[in-house]
């Protein structure tokens, strides 16, 4: 086996100034993997029958409401640099120094999702299920985030693909010699999500999971990985002791969050079982053709979410009757043929 390595980038290569702003690495890469995410989910959105523009709108609020979840969930699951002896509040807005938490901006996203979809009449499940692939995606790129910024590696190892660290990088442990090579968990995590990017999309064009069903197969595929990738990374972590096991709090909300998702696609599968239509708007919401190349909302009551469809008033024309003739008693009451009062002839008692 031939040695070899992945070196870091020079540490100046982590931000960049453009006039009086600077520029870190590590948002380029988040901000990439959104915009990516945001256009495999607007073709998904697409393909599901749904008007691809509400996704930059669902976008508006979920992206600002992730972005504050996975901060607040880093700051509390790694609260010393924090709130510790030497911990520094002022950091904590300080996103640019790397740390989201998936599940603090998964949770907290799908707040925003949540209010988003509902201003504009579409299911929450449906739209989870188009993201879900592009949300794996984001995390794949945004990883290289932590590459650029020399932070969240693994344990030293001596494989060929070991990861370089600066000795004066402020994350080399201080118990190891220089030239000490660590796994590149960045790249592990990039390369699983980017697999699974590709497993997802192939099982929604062979299976077509809705009604949430993509979403926790995500959400499940995504934490199987995060237990293994999470277990070898050597970074400060709060440390949870269940059953006598201890492990970092990453990985036991990692297999939490797995056996959960296993569960709920599990029942989703069997409650949805022969199911064939799956509208991505709620109910009294999907948009009609109101005869001018437009479309518009239906305000329907429809709690039961079974179709609705609205009456045929094109032309101004009245409910057709089946061309009965109509005839007026004498109190000047319309009537059809078949209500027609009886022929006197046979009603005459005379008879």
């Amino acid at each position: 086996m031939i040695p070899a390595s992945i070196p870091s980038p020079p540490a100046e290569w982590a931000s960049f100034s453009i006039g009086p702003a600077t520029i870190h690495a590590y948002a380029l890469c988040i901000l990439a993997g959104i915009i990516v995410a945001l256009l495999l989910t607007s073709a998904r959105w697409k393909r599901y029958g749904g008007n691809p523009d509400v996704v930059w709108d669902i976008a508006i609020w979920a992206v600002p409401f992730g972005l504050i979840g996975g901060r607040l969930y880093h700051v509390f699951s790694s609260p010393d640099a924090y709130f510790g002896p030497d911990g520094d509040l002022s950091r904590i807005p300080r996103i640019w120094e790397g740390g989201l938490g998936i599940w603090g901006a998964v949770a907290l996203g799908a707040v925003g999702a949540w209010i988003a979809c509902r201003r504009a009449g579409v299911r929450l499940a449906a739209f989870a299920d188009a993201a879900a692939p592009g949300v794996l995606l984001a995390q794949a790129i945004g990883r290289w985030g932590n590459w650029f910024n020399q932070e969240l590696f693994g344990a030293p190892t001596d494989l060929p693909w070991g990861l370089e660290i600066d000795p004066d990088n402020a994350n080399f442990p201080p118990d190891a010699d220089p030239g000490t090579l660590f796994h590149p968990t960045f790249l592990y995590e990039s390369l699983w999500n980017l697999a699974g990017v590709a497993l997802l999309l192939l099982l929604d064009r062979r299976f077509s999971l809705r009604g949430g069903r993509m979403f926790w197969l995500y959400a499940a595929y995504y934490t199987a990985g995060r237990v293994w990738i999470e277990a070898l990374r050597i970074d400060d972590a709060e440390m949870i002791s269940i059953l006598g096991v201890t492990q970092r709090l990453n990985v036991w909300t990692s297999v939490l969050v797995l056996v959960v998702s296993l569960a709920i696609f599990c029942y989703l599968s069997v409650k949805q079982r022969g199911a064939t239509e799956h509208s991505v708007y709620l109910p009294g919401q999907a948009p009609v053709d109101t005869g001018d190349n437009e479309t518009a909302a239906v305000p329907v009551d429809n709690r039961s979410g079974a179709d609705v469809h609205s009456p045929d008033t094109s032309a101004g024309k009245s409910p057709d009757r089946g061309n009965l003739p109509e005839i007026k008693d004498a109190s000047g009451t319309s009537a059809s043929a078949e209500t027609a009062p009886e022929d006197p002839r046979e009603s005459d008692s005379r008879k």
